[in-house]
């Protein structure tokens, strides 16, 4: 019932802001609750308070004994939704394929079903000694993709 009672209410909050969207909600056996969500352009410190705050100010703590933790999906965190692939096009990805194959490339691309990937690699001349740099690209399905994360460069 309790759980009910959030996921309602974490619904309408989502509802409200078309721009914030669900990544992961759990519900331990101690009442503890913790919500993932992110952003079609980032999340803020405010947008975990407005997803809080449409949770407790409407749950009665005298009735339900709980806790809330309310937090962004991390940099380094998998992207699990094809929705977050949007915001990173243009930034470089690391993805392991269900086949075991490893990429890693700039997204240039999202479609419905899948992704596109390209870089740069070093091959040999076809005529004559030496090296070309050639642009490569790779076409991954959501369906194929085991783990995708953002490389982050400092």
């Amino acid at each position: 019932m309790f759980k009910k009672i959030v996921e309602d209410l974490l619904q309408t909050a989502l509802d409200e802001r078309k721009d914030l969207f669900l990544i992961d909600f759990s519900l331990s056996g101690d009442n503890a609750v913790k919500i993932v969500i992110d952003g079609d352009n980032g999340v803020l410190v405010e947008d975990c308070m407005f997803i809080s705050r449409a949770i407790e100010h409407n749950i009665d703590r005298e009735e339900h004994d709980y806790s809330l933790e309310v937090l962004s999906s991390g940099a380094a965190s998998p992207l699990v939704l094809p929705r977050q692939y949007h915001k990173h096009i243009g930034r470089n990805l690391e993805i392991k394929t269900l086949e075991g194959k490893n990429l890693e490339g700039e997204l240039t691309e999202v479609h419905d079903e899948e992704v596109v990937l390209s870089w740069k690699a070093r091959e040999p001349k076809p005529v004559g000694k030496g090296k070309v740099t050639v642009v490569k690209t790779a076409t991954v399905a959501f369906s194929n993709i085991k783990e995708a994360k953002v490389k982050i460069k400092f």
